[in-house]
């Protein structure tokens, strides 16, 4: 374990992130179930939880991974991209997005809907990458 000590603080700063929006996420399902009448029908599915510990694992591994690279290999050829905290502030960022999608359902407010749109577009706007998940865009995939 301390061999992984220096990156203590990122992979529990992507915990804190997955476990924020997991639950954001259950309490979304269950005002979304409430919205449709079906309160009564709405259960908590261990399925979705698994997901959520799959995807907290392999966020792990990835900084991890991407540690030992910068720091066992790239440190050699004297390049620090920062690529730990690169793949952990794209988890985050993630994380953030799917949060604000749940938050606008929960609260029913404009706002989280707008400030969604808004990390994407300026995203997209940066990097050239359009990350925004439509409807539209998961059904044509």
């Amino acid at each position: 374990m301390a061999f992984f000590a220096p990156i203590e603080n990122l992979v529990m700063t992507a915990i804190i992130f997955v476990v924020i929006d997991f639950i954001a996420g259950v309490w979304a399902s269950y005002v979304r179930a409430k919205r449709a009448g079906k309160r009564e029908e709405w259960g908590f599915e261990s399925e979705k939880a698994w997901h959520t510990i799959t995807k907290m694992v392999f966020i792990i591994i990835g900084i991890c991974m991407f540690w030992m690279v910068e720091q066992h290999v790239l440190v050699d050829l004297g390049i620090n991209l920062h690529l730990t905290n690169i793949f952990t502030g794209f988890c985050c960022g993630i994380e953030v997005v799917s949060y604000l999608e749940n938050a606008a359902d929960i609260s029913d407010h404009s706002f989280f809907r707008w400030l969604k749109k808004y990390i994407l577009r300026t995203a997209k706007d940066k990097t050239g990458i359009d990350f925004s998940m439509d409807e539209e865009k998961k059904e044509g995939e």
